[in-house]
């Protein structure tokens, strides 16, 4: 991992957010930085830059809870994670993948704490949080971080992989068997999830990682895009089309076209440079792969929470870590019992 870290290694990235046809306002943030330079924005230097000793940071978070809280969530996750990261790991003297998986995995949890704590200090906003997936690049590997059910696609040799899971009960039947994916992805309740940043004082955080091969290009989304848009169609566009910026607009466009139930968010990532490895033909462990992480703290288990037009979440910081398990516990029996049902 360390021996080509003195070679270059390249990324081109672009980003957009888009309303969609049905929401009056856009509850989806996302943040594009260059930690080494410590430069969060889309202006040219990081549009296209070398990925420093400190690495690079893309995150997505689709926020929810109604009027502005949604907004104001998604916003606390993507600011939040960088300026922890900025005070922590640009701090570190030990630069390594496990400090660097670490620190990033913290910011999220100091994000969630950060949401929670403001929540619960003013009631108008009560219930708010946000679904966040991030991404943080070093030398040659991806360490993401998942919370909810945004996504993370990496795309191959023309071939999309998703290299994320999704925290949600829908992700939870096709895992027993219970659903397909084709079934799931059409089932009126795939906008329940599990998790979100803010509605508990600790959330389980999902970490992986995945080595970058050059020409991978990584993307990650809200729902409102993998909702409507297939991964074969995003690989698609993504292979026949050059421009990053494109790329995000024929993405939305095409999610609009279907009728942009949803707003709709993409970061694009194209990864190049003498520091990454041939692709060789093939997608070599392409997938979700999580990342052993050492001296973390274990976290409480999810429960449901619902997103779009479901009611906010409640605030449950009096409730018992036992309780949190039994209730998402309850939660799977009641969806496989429903689904029972619609098969007689």
């Amino acid at each position: 991992m360390f021996g080509r870290s003195s070679k270059s290694i390249r990324v081109e990235v672009f980003g957009k957010t888009d309303l969609g046809r049905t929401r009056d306002h856009n509850e989806d943030r996302f943040l594009v930085a260059d930690l080494t330079r410590k430069a969060a924005s889309l202006q040219p230097e990081v549009r296209k830059h070398d990925i420093g000793p400190r690495g690079t940071l893309l995150v997505v978070a689709d926020g929810m809870g109604g009027a502005a809280a949604g907004e104001l969530a998604s916003e606390m996750a993507t600011d939040t994670i960088y300026d922890h990261l900025m005070k922590t790991w640009n701090a570190e003297a030990e630069v390594t993948p496990q400090r660097f998986a670490y620190r990033l995995k913290e910011a999220v949890e100091v994000a969630n704490a950060s949401i929670h704590a403001h929540a619960k200090a003013h009631p108008e906003v009560r219930g708010m949080g946000t679904t966040t997936t991030a991404a943080g690049v070093l030398h040659d590997h991806l360490y993401l971080t998942q919370v909810g059910d945004s996504r993370a696609y990496l795309v191959r040799n023309g071939q999309a992989h998703q290299i994320t899971k999704d925290q949600s009960l829908m992700q939870r039947l096709v895992e027993a068997g219970e659903l397909t994916e084709e079934e799931a992805a059409q089932s009126e309740r795939r906008n329940i999830i599990l998790q979100a940043l803010g509605p508990d004082p600790k959330v389980k955080v999902d970490l992986t990682h995945q080595e970058v091969r050059r020409g991978d290009v990584l993307v990650l989304c809200s729902d409102g895009l993998s909702g409507q848009v297939k991964k074969d169609e995003i690989a698609k566009v993504v292979s026949e089309t050059r421009e990053l910026s494109q790329v995000c607009e024929k993405l939305i466009a095409l999610a609009n076209e279907r009728g942009g139930p949803d707003n709709i968010t993409v970061v694009v990532a194209r990864f190049d440079g003498d520091g990454l490895r041939n692709s060789d033909g093939g997608p070599q462990d392409v997938g979700h792969q999580v990342y052993p992480l050492i001296d973390t703290e274990t976290s409480t288990e999810p429960v449901p929470v619902y997103k779009g037009s479901r009611p906010p979440v409640p605030s449950k910081e009096t409730r018992k870590q036992t309780r949190m398990i039994v209730l998402a516990l309850i939660a799977t029996a009641l969806a496989l019992i429903w689904y029972l049902t619609q098969q007689k």
